[in-house]
């Protein structure tokens, strides 16, 4: 089931492989219930991922050789049944680091949350255009976020457009499972203070399919290959709609990509392939390990279309052993055809691969891509 497998933005070259062992679950899970861990290696989805039990009762499930951190719950196959702490409420993450060498992680499942239905914290300002849009260069349905500007309504400007990529956690916590980025109350908190205003279009993720998806190359370990459809989904299908139903600033100097970890794989893609539509590119926290090869020789080949558009790359420097090398590299290649100022690197000391981490950075990185 390659759908778990864990996909931090990194070279998989130099750390040695984590084992999840549960040595304990609560007494009134079910008999026979399946265990699962749900993380930021397989879009937290809650029932992708299964634990393999044994004789003894022990739950675990190994990951292979990787770097950098992974997030994660457990759970038993939905968000209404994932883990909790004494009072069966939420607990925060939990987090474990590869290394050098190969580790077992002991955790001990103490409830199962007890939740009520989330409250939905998107603004009066956030719109779903549609829960099954048609992607027919993949002959799927998406779920289609719109964030409109606060005088969208009563006005008739048009306006420049951030096409974004895990609409789930863009604009809602209810829609969330590891964090919101909060896009909507930024801009809006943005615009109170004399900012002019974006539309942005949230994309959920394909679930199952989100590495298929996020990655015009396959990676022999992970699946991906299905990129260069979705980019032509954004670039000749979703981008045409939008521009077609909304009051837009169409070229390509106003239009942007957004994206973390896979999602900003395929958003710097996207945007080299298909220069012409999209110019102004966010790409945070990238895994560019997942097919570093190919990457490199697409840039190579593709590097006199792009030499207008405007990057700005974002990343922890502890994400990984690798995360700013292999940006590093990119830029490099970048640096012989884009001129440097439309060029910005953001290396923090401070910045985990998380959706906490992006979403209080989002507002420089507009701020500059819109400068």
């Amino acid at each position: 089931m390659k759908s778990w497998l864990f996909l931090i933005c990194v070279s998989v070259q130099f750390s040695a492989q984590i084992t999840l062992k549960v040595t304990e679950i609560p007494k009134d899970t079910p008999k026979n219930a399946t265990i699962y861990v749900a993380g930021n290696f397989n879009g937290w989805n809650p029932n992708s991922t299964p634990l393999i039990a044994d004789e003894k009762g022990n739950h675990t499930i190994t990951f292979p050789e990787e770097n950098g951190e992974i997030e994660y719950k457990f759970t038993r196959g939905s968000w209404d049944t994932a883990e909790g702490n004494a009072s069966e409420k939420a607990i925060p993450n939990r987090n474990s680091t590869f290394t050098s060498k190969p580790q077992t992680i002991e955790s001990k499942i103490i409830s199962w949350v007890k939740t009520a239905e989330k409250a939905s914290t998107a603004a009066k300002n956030v719109h779903l255009i549609s829960d099954s849009f048609l992607i027919p260069e993949l002959k799927r349905t998406r779920k289609i976020w719109i964030y409109l500007p606060p005088d969208y309504e009563t006005g008739k400007k048009k306006y420049p457009v951030i096409y974004m990529q895990d609409g789930q956690n863009l604009f809602d916590n209810s829609t969330s499972f590891s964090g919101e980025w909060e896009i909507d109350e930024t801009l809006n908190k943005l615009f109170s203070k004399g900012d002019s205003g974006a539309i942005v279009v949230g994309i959920d993720n394909g679930g199952n399919h989100r590495i298929d998806e996020y990655s015009p190359w396959k990676n022999p370990n992970y699946g991906g290959g299905e990129g260069d459809l979705y980019a032509g989904f954004l670039a000749k299908t979703l981008k045409p709609y939008i521009d077609k139903n909304y009051r837009t600033l169409q070229n390509a100097k106003n239009t942007a990509l957004i994206g973390s970890s896979m999602g900003g794989l395929i958003s710097f893609y996207t945007g080299l392939k298909y220069p012409e539509k999209f110019r102004k590119l966010g790409i945070f926290s990238p895994s560019f390990w997942f097919a570093e090869a190919d990457l490199k020789s697409f840039i190579q080949k593709n590097s006199k279309n792009f030499k207008k558009t405007q990057i700005l790359f974002l990343a922890g420097t502890k994400e990984s052993e690798n995360m700013t090398k292999d940006i590093d590299e990119v830029i490099m290649l970048l640096k012989k055809k884009i001129p440097e100022a439309n060029l910005k690197t953001q290396f923090d000391p401070h910045g985990k691969h998380s959706e906490s981490y992006w979403a209080k950075e989002f507002p420089k990185a507009y701020r500059w891509l819109f400068r």
